[in-house]
């Protein structure tokens, strides 16, 4: 099983505090990932400010491109990967401009890249950015991977779809990876079809492992139906983690943090249907050993890949800490 590190992208005054992620840290928490062994860092998208963040925080927080800042972060590491968690492709109308984007980074990386996308996980961010559209951002997804995968395989690419239309576009160089990894990212029943019929994996966020596993068995059915070997789909659901010495310790540390106010956010928007368990039960979170459980028990579920996991913290060197700790305390006994 493979584990990457969530990147603080765009996280200030979500799952972390304002100020938190500079540009300098965003580096040091990249090469700590690579010197501890993880895959891929995977960061996130976002475009403006949340309501519930502008009340909350005095100070806008920071939010960095993720593919502009994967260019200098790859630059700056050697074998470490880089995934969007997620790209969100609703924001991004140009899927021309997208998808040259994406193919300049997997050349400057040495094709190290990844790609998740998604709808987002606020609504209010994409009306903010094309008010009254009434566009599904699920179809938009949706059809906007179906457009990147045709620009990235036909020398002259033309599409004419309802969200994305473009004409003998000969976009080059194709990226580097032979098969570059697409991933659709999110918790609704309806991406399982789209994940068995275009994606090379699927990733839900904060969800029950009893739950999870029922529905790997009917990706892998819906996949196997598509004609597609199931086995080549990466099952790479999010994890909130915090490490601590005793069960009680680990809880409370985590119920301070800003990542916990997140989640709680979260209830209303993508893990609105994740029902009432409580964060600490279905997330990475209690001693060693009980971290060690849990994720072997998702990795009996079908899970191929703990990505992007979010360490609870709320300074930079208990991040820093928290990644240290899972990888010489748990990743032994999962990967």
């Amino acid at each position: 099983m493979l584990v990457s590190a969530g990147l603080p992208t765009g996280m200030e005054g979500l799952t972390y505090p304002i100020p938190f992620s500079s540009p300098e840290t965003l580096l040091q928490i990249a090469q700590h990932a690579e010197k501890h062994g993880y895959h891929s860092v995977w960061g996130n998208d976002h475009m403006t400010t949340q309501h519930y963040v502008r009340e909350e925080f005095p100070t806008p927080p920071r939010f960095w491109e993720p593919l502009i800042t994967y260019a200098y972060l790859a630059a700056h590491t050697k074998t470490l990967r880089f995934g969007t968690g997620v790209l969100v492709l609703p924001m991004r109308r140009d899927i021309v401009v997208t998808a040259k984007q994406i193919a300049t980074l997997d050349h400057l990386s040495g094709g190290r890249v990844e790609i998740g996308v998604g709808v987002g996980a606020y609504r209010e961010e994409f009306d903010a950015l094309w008010p009254d559209s009434g566009a599904h951002r699920g179809d938009m997804v949706e059809e906007g991977v179906d457009a990147l995968n045709v620009l990235f395989s036909e020398r002259a690419a033309s599409f004419d779809g309802k969200y994305y239309q473009f004409r003998d576009v000969e976009l080059w160089p194709k990226p580097m990876q032979k098969k570059l990894p697409i991933y659709f990212g999110g918790n609704s029943p309806k991406h399982l079809a789209r994940v068995a019929r275009a994606a090379d994996g699927w990733i839900p966020a904060g969800m029950d492992v009893t739950k999870l596993g029922g529905l790997v068995d009917q990706l892998k059915a819906m996949a196997t139906e598509a004609g597609r070997d199931p086995e080549t789909i990466e099952i790479a659901p999010q994890y909130v983690c915090h490490i601590g010495k005793t069960r009680e310790e680990a809880y409370a540390r985590f119920r301070q943090s800003q990542m916990c106010k997140h989640l709680i956010s979260l209830k209303k928007s993508t893990m609105k249907n994740e029902g009432a368990q409580n964060l600490e039960e279905i997330n990475l979170i209690g001693t060693p050993e009980e971290v060690v459980e849990k994720a072997l028990k998702a990795k009996a579920a079908g899970v191929t890949h703990l990505l992007g996991l979010y360490f609870a913290a709320n300074d930079v060197p208990e991040l820093l800490d928290q990644m240290q700790v899972f990888a010489e305390e748990v990743m032994p006994h999962v990967v």
